[in-house]
């Protein structure tokens, strides 16, 4: 008796383990985006995207994070405060991310155009649009680890 309750334990945590890494139970994220980005595609995702995704499942925060993805929009740069780089990337999961890049610690990305590769590394926020990358640069004060972007060849800190 004991045996088989042991089984049929063992039997539901590792179908429940399962079912977290199916298609199906991922395609619910295309419902939760209130973004309406693609459902993931983890056929083309890195590991750095499904922890994203996981992330942005779990709501969350102050994770320090490396990926790419493509330019998905420029945004207008943000001016109150530091100022920061704006633009929307699309991982290959489907995922958007904000990119905030603080352009008063780092160069700002000139030449940057939608459909554009970027990585980044950086410390991600949660949010329900997605998520938000900043401390994409170094830190003066040497209190937070240094992120960067990388644009063309050209690393951004």
């Amino acid at each position: 008796m004991r045996k088989s309750l042991v089984v049929v334990i063992i039997a539901i945590v590792a179908a429940y383990s399962w079912n977290q890494y199916t298609p199906s139970a991922v395609s619910s994220v295309k419902t939760t985006l209130s973004n309406k980005s693609a459902a993931p595609n983890f056929a083309n995702a890195s590991n750095s995207d499904r922890s994203l995704t996981r992330a942005y499942e779990q709501k969350l925060s102050n994770i320090q994070v490396e990926g790419r993805g493509k330019v998905e929009k420029i945004l207008a740069d943000d001016t109150a405060g530091s100022r920061h780089q704006k633009f929307i990337l699309r991982l290959n999961s489907g995922q958007t991310l904000l990119v905030a890049h603080n352009i008063d610690l780092a160069p700002r990305i000139a030449s940057l155009q939608t459909g554009d590769d970027i990585a980044f590394f950086g410390e991600y926020e949660w949010n329900q649009r997605g998520g938000v990358i900043h401390w994409t640069h170094h830190d003066p004060a040497g209190r937070h680890r240094n992120g960067w972007l990388e644009h063309r060849g050209r690393r951004y800190q």
